[in-house]
């Protein structure tokens, strides 16, 4: 009996660890396929409230070399997995007393530009995530805003890049 035990114990033990790596590399690869389907890929813009944002807007040109248009300053960049592609980033002022940050009471709110928009829309429902509107949906992209747990109201984009590229070539931030 006591030969049994010394031969099948350490073949258990050998056999252990191989049986966790798989499980944790085969939960691993999961996580990746999941996060490859709704994710963040960076962020679309930066809001904030201010008093004259015709004055920042133009304080920010003259000052920092921003370009700017009517709703602030469109800055070109790379896209990582696609380099020949150009991304998009829109900062822009508000009024002081816009009604497009509500329901918060923030000054500020954040863009983040994501893949997937009705998967990602659909778990964030199923998680208890306050889902502020329906989807729209425009030339550029699709948008869709929701609340973290702190209150700050946040803005969802899945872009159309190209679209902006069309419509601002030559007049964005680089």
């Amino acid at each position: 009996m006591k030969r049994l035990v010394i031969v099948v114990l350490p073949l258990m033990i050998a056999c252990q660890p191989a049986e966790e790596t798989t499980t944790k590399e085969n939960e691993t690869e999961q996580n990746k396929t999941e996060m490859a389907d709704k994710k963040v890929t960076g962020i679309g813009g930066i809001f904030f409230k201010c008093e004259d944002p015709e004055s920042m807007r133009k304080w920010y040109n003259e000052n920092l070399g921003l370009v700017t248009n009517e709703y602030g300053s469109l800055f070109e960049f790379r896209l990582s997995d696609e380099p020949e592609e150009k991304g998009y980033l829109q900062w822009s002022p508000f009024t002081k007393d816009t009604k497009y940050f509500e329901p918060s009471e923030k000054e500020f709110m954040i863009n983040y530009r994501v893949q997937n928009m009705e998967k990602l829309v659909a778990e964030l429902k199923e998680s208890g995530v306050t889902v502020l509107d329906e989807i729209a949906e425009y030339e550029y992209g699709k948008f869709v805003h929701i609340m973290d747990p702190e209150g700050n109201k946040i803005e969802l984009w899945e872009p159309v890049d190209n679209t902006f590229t069309r419509m601002y070539e030559g007049k964005t931030t680089k």
